[in-house]
């Protein structure tokens, strides 16, 4: 019997950038990276591209691309972020799908994804039309083809959507095997109740077309899930051997988030791909995907599903709308009563949305959703020219400033209305949780978007909807508390974005012009002055929005006192007549160190729009603590290397006659050691001999040194080194020098995560005894040395070696 294998793995995270800025903001809880995101990729998402197997010596002998031997899709939302934070695992999944074309006769492993992991069942029809249509378009921008199958948010599932998936090009999609409700062979009357998850089976749409479906092995991919299954990567296959029935031509498939592989589970990555090797090797079964599956057989059977179901929630949708008792957490008396009210709350704003935006656009456009369904093709890609061959297209004629940002808002307002539905918002314990906070935050941009332009106030119907929402949180409220509370102070403004530009003008290097989040600042006047630590800006200038274009002029001006003491104010742009006798008394008094005038002008001539530190978005205020803190830093060395000088001979007689050191003393020489380590990483200025110093003097002195800091440089300097070899194969000291500074840093018991110096080095390698030549001519040792280097970085090359041999 012929047997199949397919892993699928569901890349996702739900959007976390702020609704004004487009950007995430900093996540505490995801220290000691910035965001879920940034940690996740590192966990998980560039592990699986670059992923390790290990010989029974524990050391490095392939590395592969995971993604290439199985099927997954990734959420259009993360790759958005990727495409800019991570590009080189972003990539490396791009590249990993044109892989899977050459291993599985031409059909990519990559699947689409409804938009932005939107419960399709409790959506509208023209909801689930442009959530497909733009997933697909996301999907063909960047993996550059036709995707034939589609990821749906938590797998929810009804006829209709599969209806327009199918309408749309989609040839399949994945289930859990409790969606389906019974099969049948073809050609026979009699159904079973059930599923058999290794089949797969054609789905009869009311039209007379049909999709294919799949449903997933829930035993083995609840081993996966939530069993350890992936704590050994021999087991992980084994396991899923024990899937086969012995049927002709039969599929054995699971279906997992993808964050299982090294996010949920440590090393998961390296589990996956052990396995994967284990089952090729061993010649165990075929590895396939589902497109190639479904081009190479003709689905049997035919299948009904579930309507209203999803893979992870055993009462259908109702995890989405209702108290069902999903939930993952919390106190035992706490209960999810919130979630219906929340979804009422922003199913009556989207009814108010739909004819603020017919009514806006019926002037300008013949269909409005239509346009809406193109409108991908702007999210993609911003840049004046696409906007403007978009808007012609739509509109056919040129827009008034003023209309363009209209039509812009208008389709930002629907954009944000669709964002405000990612499932994230009630899969979790309570109403005041992030992701919750996160979905109002889209609520609240839409309809500060629907009520700037048009003549319905509906923000307070939201609210008196939201009060009926109970926190389980004591002290939280309701979710109109909430939202009052945590969202609406929080919605910015043009004005708001003068304030930030205000504030980066005070240290920029160009403050005339500025990208501030996600707009752009530029100056008509501006005028900066010093006094020591103390600094004054002021002028005017355009803020003009990426997104809407919506612009604005402003004049401002604000003054730094040092640390975090600065206090500005915006208005509306002052003409030349009334600034001049403002900027006049603001010189006047800066340049006596008047402070206390300087502020009185400031309060009396900006009342209407002053701000401080405490006003900043938390990434703006890092910036600004950093400024200055570098500064002290700076100072503080200067103090504690005049102190080392000072007292470093006597202290060494010290040292030699065992006499007691005076521990503060002995910190002052582990600061200065650990700074100038520091320093030495990340200054430019590298040099060999200087760290061979500082490794001397940290076993004379038995420094302890700052581990975490000086690993992650030593990881950035190391791969900073050979990549300027790979520029000049030829320069063989480069070389030298990165072996003599991995021994150095062992000296010391260092012990950096050289990530990407293995892959680099892993794959010159393999290129170099793939093509049996030398380095570079006139080799004098280069190949020896990189070897060496391989052996230190714990990777042993003997495994490409009989690979080429072969």
């Amino acid at each position: 019997m012929e047997k199949y294998l397919c892993i699928h793995g569901h890349f996702y995270q739900p959007p976390r950038e702020n609704a004004w800025l487009e950007k995430i903001e900093i996540q505490p809880s995801a220290f000691p990276y910035h965001d879920w995101n940034e940690r996740i990729t590192r966990e998980c998402y560039y592990p699986n591209a670059f992923s390790r197997v290990l010989n029974d010596e524990g050391k490095i002998i392939d590395i592969v691309n995971n993604y290439s031997k199985i099927s997954f899709n990734f959420g259009p939302t993360l790759l958005s972020w990727m495409e800019q934070h991570a590009p080189v695992t972003y990539q490396a999944i791009l590249d990993s799908d044109k892989q899977s074309q050459k291993n599985f006769g031409g059909h990519g492993s990559a699947m689409a994804q409804v938009y932005n992991h939107m419960i399709m069942p409790l959506a509208n029809r023209r909801d689930k039309e442009t959530q497909i249509i733009w997933g697909i378009a996301d999907f063909k921008k960047r993996f550059g083809r036709n995707p034939e199958g589609m990821w749906l948010g938590e797998a929810a599932v009804d006829t209709e959507t599969l209806s327009i998936m199918a309408a749309q090009g989609i040839k399949f999609t994945l289930l859990a095997p409790r969606q389906a409700a019974r099969f049948r062979k073809i050609g026979e009357d009699n159904w079973t109740e059930g599923i058999d998850p290794n089949q797969h089976y054609w789905y009869k749409l009311p039209n007379g077309e049909r999709i294919a479906l799949y449903f997933y092995d829930g035993s083995r991919s609840q081993n996966v899930a939530f069993k350890g299954v992936l704590g050994n990567g021999k087991a992980f296959a084994q396991d899923l051997m024990e899937g086969y029935r012995g049927q002709k031509r039969e599929l054995v498939h699971i279906a997992t988030d993808g964050e299982s592989y090294g996010h949920h589970h440590k090393n998961g990555d390296m589990a996956l791909a052990y396995c994967l090797r284990y089952i090729e090797e061993n010649q165990l079964t075929q590895l396939t995907n589902y497109a190639q599956y479904l081009a190479m057989f003709e689905p049997e059977h035919e299948v009904q599903i579930h309507e209203n179901s999803s893979w992870s929630c055993v009462h259908g949708v109702e995890r989405w709308r209702s108290n069902c008792g999903c939930h993952t957490g919390g106190e035992g008396h706490w209960h999810q009563k919130w979630r219906e009210p929340l979804r009422q709350a922003l199913d009556n704003a989207r009814q108010t949305m739909i004819a603020i935006f017919e009514n806006g656009l019926s002037n300008l456009v013949q269909d409005p959703w239509a346009m809406r369904n193109e409108y991908i093709e702007v999210i993609l890609d911003r840049s004046k020219p696409n906007l403007n061959k978009f808007l012609k297209r739509h509109v056919g004629r040129k827009l008034t400033d003023e209309e363009r940002t209209h039509t812009m808002r208008m389709l930002e307002m629907q954009r944000n209305a669709m964002l405000m539905y990612t499932s994230c918002g009630w899969f979790f314990n309570d109403i005041s949780g992030i992701e919750t906070l996160q979905i109002l935050q889209y609520a609240c941009r839409a309809i500060q978007l629907g009520e700037s332009e048009s003549e319905v106030r509906f923000e307070n119907q939201l609210l008196e909807d939201l009060a009926k929402a109970e926190s389980n949180v004591p002290g939280q409220g309701t979710g109109k508390d909430i939202y009052l509370k945590h969202i609406k102070p929080y919605q910015l403004s043009l004005t708001q974005v003068g304030m930030h530009y205000a504030v980066a003008s005070l240290f920029a290097d160009y403050p005339q012009s500025l990208t501030v989040l996600n707009y752009d600042c530029n100056s008509i006047f501006f005028e900066r002055k010093s006094a020591g630590m103390q600094k004054l800006a002021y002028g005017t200038t355009q803020v003009k929005s990426k997104v809407t274009t919506s612009k604005k002029e402003f004049s401002f001006v604000v003054l730094y006192l040092g640390q975090h003491h600065l206090i500005g104010g915006t208005s509306r742009r002052l003409s030349t007549e009334e600034f001049v006798p403002i900027s006049d008394a603001l010189n006047a008094a800066f340049e006596r160190s008047n402070v206390a005038s300087v502020v009185d002008i400031i309060k009396a001539s900006f009342k209407a729009h002053t701000f401080s530190f405490f006003g900043m978005f938390k990434d703006e205020q890092m910036k600004l603590v950093n400024q200055y803190l570098a500064q002290s830093e700076e100072l503080a060395y200067d103090s504690y290397r005049k102190i080392y000088d000072r007292n470093y001979n006597i202290l060494n007689v010290m040292k030699v006659e065992n006499l007691q050191i005076p521990p503060t003393l002995k910190q002052n020489i582990e600061d200065v050691i650990n700074i100038e380590f520091k320093d030495l990483l990340s200054n430019g200025h590298f040099s060999i001999q200087k760290m061979d110093e500082l490794c001397d003097e940290v076993l004379k002195w038995n420094i302890k040194l700052n581990e975490d800091l000086l690993n992650a440089r030593l990881n950035d300097k190391l791969y900073e080194m050979f990549t300027e070899f790979l520029f000049d194969l030829s320069n063989q000291q480069i070389l030298k020098d990165i072996l003599a500074t991995i021994r150095l840093y062992k000296k010391v018991k260092l012990n950096p995560i050289l990530v990407n110096l293995q892959n680099s080095v892993f794959e010159l390698s393999r290129s170099i005894y793939a093509k049996n030549r030398p380095i570079a001519e006139n080799d004098n040792g280069l190949m020896d040395t990189l070897e060496e280097i391989a052996r230190e970085i714990n990777i042993d090359l003997s495994y490409i070696k009989q690979q080429v041999a072969r």
